[in-house]
């Protein structure tokens, strides 16, 4: 068995060059799965952190859904009437006791926001109520949250994330002082605690302020409000998510022969819309993956072939000294599998590198899908052995006297 391996591998090293194109062609199969599947193991490993970002026992309605796929759709949802504030107030009211928390928010990107010389961009302006940390999933670091009076009253106040304290605070607390949000003054009472990145997005970038005051200060012209909404535990979800589509409903002035006109979202929604998105992801990686296979197979079983034809003399006179036909076949057979799974090996590691390359970018934890891996070395050995048997067969059925006197 040895002197067969010694055989094969010397066999392969003769042809580097065409060797190589045909675990290349391995290497691509494998890899377009791989790296795929990786980066969805990525993604998927990041799932409860980045897609789950309210807080438990939370649904949300908001006037476009969580993931939109663009196209007619998209125009549909363009074409909703906003949410209003005296809406959501209105299912506030009709709610009252009916949830645990009620929270309305109102997002605004890209805003500037300064302190005495030092000035910082790209921050997110969230108008906000009291329960804004609840339905988000945000801790408060130190001083306070924002309050129902600040509310009621439209207090000029600001909640900021860590990233505003460490660019415009680095060496002093920032409670009670007055930043400018987009030239307007507000008075900062707490800091939340860190919570890092999701997707390459910093979610330290908050500037929360009260909801009224934010409409005070920026207009109420295409803002629409989003309502996420905590039932008072698992068991109560689903019947306080009936009660809150009847109230959605009466406070949009719905009649009863009219469909909703507001999206409805979940973390399982969340869950559940990529994991639709990633199994069709996955379809197409699989079909990719089977007809660069499909076609690396025939590359090695035509190497194979041509490959028996080159050595014909090297069969014959190893059959003349005792060769049996096993030893010829499985040493093709030997040399087919080396090739298919050189392939996949390099495959994998240029996929698992591809994929991963989604966690650094997106600064999420790494992976290594163990289970592909394996599976593309197991496919790989049936692909050698199932496209190099034909060429071994027909070696091992090669005549020693005609392999002999063949030129």
């Amino acid at each position: 068995m040895n002197e067969t391996v010694r055989i094969a591998l010397t066999a392969l090293r003769a042809n580097k060059l065409r060797s190589g194109l045909t675990m290349l062609g391995v290497a691509i199969g494998v890899f377009s799965v791989i790296g795929v599947m990786t980066a969805l193991s990525v993604i998927g490993s990041s799932i409860e952190s980045g897609l789950s970002f309210l807080g438990s026992n939370l649904f949300q309605f908001a006037k476009y859904p969580v993931i939109n796929t663009g196209g007619d759709p998209e125009i549909k949802f363009a074409n909703r009437r906003n949410i209003t504030l005296a809406q959501a107030y209105e299912y506030k009211r009709l709610m009252e006791g009916q949830a645990g928390a009620i929270c309305l928010k109102v997002f605004d990107g890209g805003k500037p926001a300064s302190y005495d010389r030092v000035k910082i961009q790209g921050l997110t302006l969230v108008g906000t109520n009291e329960n804004f940390l609840i339905a988000n999933s945000y801790t408060l670091g130190y001083g306070r949250n924002i309050s129902a009076e600040d509310v009621e009253l439209g207090r000029s106040v600001t909640v900021v994330g860590q990233r505003i304290e460490k660019k415009l605070f680095p060496n002093q607390s920032p409670i009670g002082k007055t930043i400018k949000i987009n030239e307007k003054p507000y008075q900062i009472i707490g800091v939340l605690a860190e919570k890092g990145s999701n997707f390459g997005q910093s979610q330290d970038n908050l500037l929360l302020v009260p909801i009224t005051r934010y409409f005070s200060d920026y207009g109420w012209v295409n803002r629409t409000v989003n309502i996420a909404t905590q039932s008072t535990s698992q068991a109560t979800y689903n019947q306080t998510l009936d009660k809150a589509i009847g109230a959605m409903r009466a406070a949009r002035g719905l009649k009863l022969s009219e469909e909703n006109d507001f999206a409805i979202y979940s973390n399982d929604t969340m869950v559940a819309a990529f994991a639709s998105i990633a199994g069709t992801i996955r379809i197409g990686a699989f079909i990719v993956s089977a007809i660069a296979l499909l076609a690396a197979g025939i590359g090695i079983m035509n190497i194979m072939l041509v490959s028996v034809t080159e050595r014909t003399r090297e069969i014959g006179l190893r059959k003349a000294v005792g060769a049996k036909r096993n030893d010829i076949v499985r040493q093709f057979l030997l040399e087919a599998v080396v090739l298919s799974e050189i392939g996949g090996l390099i495959g994998i590691l240029i996929g698992v590198l591809g994929g991963n390359g989604v966690a650094l970018y997106f600064e999420m934890a790494m992976v290594f899908p163990w289970g592909w891996a394996i599976t593309g070395l197991v496919v790989c050995s049936l692909i050698g052995t199932g496209f190099g048997f034909y060429p071994a067969w027909k070696a091992a059925r090669l005549d020693p006297i005609d392999a002999l006197r063949y030129e």
